[in-house]
């Protein structure tokens, strides 16, 4: 009878964690919380500046085959991004970009191009800094 006391006192101490068990836990989580979170965050405002970039650079590309298949050598003055869908874009969605604005065509483009894609960012107007900087195809994308 002693035994089955024993045991049970036992099994009873081993049912839970201690409040330092509990308390240290929680601060290792609470220190990983904030070393990955604040890298993550960052992470993830870099990858749709990333989307964006691939996604001006795709539809230039589209624009270029637009301009082949058509037999032109440059861009009329009547080509809107519309011009592309459905026959080389799936639809208009494709020409919304990560932040929910439309992809500008610029024509002339800079720096002497037939023409220029543009996403201006996360604030949706011209210039900007970090997440609202212009993104236009051909320019590599700076690091955040």
């Amino acid at each position: 009878m002693k035994n089955t006391t024993a045991i049970r006192r036992q099994r009873r101490i081993r049912r839970g964690f201690s409040l330092i068990e509990v308390i240290v836990a929680v601060t290792i989580v609470a220190i990983f919380a904030a070393i990955v979170a604040p890298n993550l965050l960052g992470r993830l405002k870099g990858a749709k500046r990333d989307q964006a970039q691939t996604e001006v650079n795709a539809i230039a590309n589209q624009v270029k085959i637009f301009l082949t298949e058509n037999h032109q050598t440059s861009v009329g003055g009547d080509f809107t991004l519309d011009s592309l869908v459905p026959n080389y874009l799936e639809s208009t969605d494709d020409l919304i970009d990560p932040w929910g604005n439309r992809y500008i065509f610029q024509a002339p483009g800079m720096n002497g191009r037939d023409f220029d894609i543009v996403s201006y960012g996360a604030d949706g107007s011209t210039g900007g800094e970090g997440e609202g900087e212009d993104i236009v195809h051909g320019k590599k994308a700076k690091k955040q």
